[in-house]
């Protein structure tokens, strides 16, 4: 059997992505159905992209396949991003920000710690790696909240300082990121190697496929994903709010928990065969992206494309989010080992932050400082 769910079980599915595709085209106030309907079609096209990333792993190692998948897997939130920033809707765009990165840390972390605890006793991967990991972290946290921290000290009729700020960390994060991948793929890429990628005992009469198949199923899945999730992006405020539910929930938990569906998979599905080094890669690495790259570029980007430059000051909700979910995720990775106790913390956290942005008026919750 595969790494990952086998196809065949999730083929049928695929029918919900011209069914997606349709609505949104022929029935566009057909917000609930469109939304379940994205939702469905999200699935079999995370197995996909998830199958396509464990071959590359197989051929590049761990630490590409991983940095490949939060890659690819980010790509849909970055172009909704982007869809949301030429509208001017900042506030939308941070509390996505922040829901991809609690949601990586917290929740997809947190999931396969636990799945793949409950298979091993203890799962383990390089603490050297896991600790540069988490300290950047850190400095993404550091990032996002001096800006806001600023935005408090000074008068808040003047955003050119503002802006300048934001801009100018921008830089100094993709700065990082840039010295993260020279690490992490050149200098010390013994590190982040992980197992072999080698078949597993009753796995050996499976094929590899080739590397130029693997990459061509990767984009086609996540050009597909990418599509999908901007439709759905389109209906989910909309139908959440025939839910009950506000926007400030719908960004930060909702569409973060479906734009991460395709990391969630891969990352739960290699924790279970015992690969942490791949899983944590995809979980940590993702959220490392966009803090350190999705982030910066937004900002960079909206001096261009947006109606007015975006800032980096979050409101005191999303840095506080932020926070823990970095500080929580450090501890548990420190000493370079997970079981289903430590998994379930994150879970546990991440549900505290959930129920909290639910209970949190729109105007609380996206107000800055």
């Amino acid at each position: 059997m595969s790494l990952f769910f086998d196809l065949r079980m999730l083929n049928w599915l695929l029918i919900f992505v011209p069914i997606t595709i349709g609505l949104e085209f022929l029935k566009p106030e057909a917000h609930i159905y469109i939304f379940l309907a994205s939702c469905l079609s999200i699935i079999p096209l995370a197995g996909l992209l998830g199958n396509a990333t464990e071959q590359i792993a197989h051929h590049a190692g761990e630490g590409v396949g991983g940095l490949l998948n939060a890659t690819f897997g980010n790509a849909a939130e970055l172009i909704i991003a982007i869809a949301a920033l030429q509208r001017g809707l900042y506030d939308v765009v941070k509390a996505s920000l922040t829901g991809s990165i609690i949601g990586n840390t917290l929740l997809v972390f947190g999931a396969s710690a636990f799945a793949g605890g409950m298979k091993y006793k203890s799962q383990r991967f390089n603490a050297t790696a896991a600790s540069a990991q988490a300290a950047l972290l850190t400095l993404a946290a550091i990032g996002l909240i001096i800006p806001a921290a600023f935005h408090q000290l000074h008068s808040p009729d003047n955003v050119a300082p503002e802006n300048a700020l934001g801009l100018d960390i921008a830089i100094v994060l993709l700065l990082a990121y840039a010295a993260h991948l020279v690490f992490s793929l050149y200098t010390h890429k013994d590190l982040f190697k992980g197992k072999s990628g080698e078949a597993e005992e009753g796995d050996g009469h499976e094929k590899p496929w080739s590397l130029g198949k693997a990459v061509l199923l990767l984009v086609v899945a996540t050009g597909l994903i990418s599509w999908v999730s901007e439709i759905l992006v389109g209906s989910v405020e909309q139908a959440a709010r025939s839910l009950g539910m506000t926007e400030i929930f719908v960004g930060v938990i909702v569409v973060a928990i479906i734009g991460n569906a395709a990391e969630h998979s891969t990352a739960v599905a290699a924790a279970l065969k015992d690969r942490m080094e791949l899983s944590f890669g995809i979980a940590v690495g993702s959220s490392l992206q966009i803090a350190l790259l999705v982030a910066p570029m937004l900002v960079i980007l909206s001096h261009f494309i947006g109606p007015r430059p975006m800032d980096l000051a979050f409101s005191p909700a999303e840095v506080l989010a932020i926070f823990l979910s970095v500080l929580i995720t450090g501890q548990v990775a420190a000493d370079g080992e997970t079981n289903w106790l430590e998994g379930t913390q994150l879970l546990a956290v991440y549900l505290i932050l959930a129920i909290v942005f639910y209970f949190l008026p729109n105007a609380a919750a996206l107000k800055v400082f």
